[in-house]
């Protein structure tokens, strides 16, 4: 059990890492990614989703959930 958790954790590390990576900057900082600015193509928005930044987005959250539970997971043990 213990080297399952380990290997998800390290497989949902190098997505988390991945994925930031391929994600392009919007230029507006902090302010814009706390609702800072009115993106016209939001996560939920028009596009259903679809676009190459919110799959990413999603991608991002998802394995980062993966990672802090996993790492929850090991450090209970």
């Amino acid at each position: 059990m213990q080297m399952f958790f380990s290997v998800l954790l390290l497989v949902s590390a190098l997505a988390v890492i991945i994925s930031v990576l391929l994600q392009e900057g919007s230029g507006g900082g902090l302010g814009a990614s706390m609702g800072g600015s009115s993106a016209p193509a939001s996560m939920w928005g028009k596009s259903g989703g679809k676009t190459k930044e919110s799959i990413l987005q999603k991608a991002t959250m998802i394995s980062a959930a993966i990672f802090i539970i996993s790492a929850l997971v090991l450090a209970a043990k």
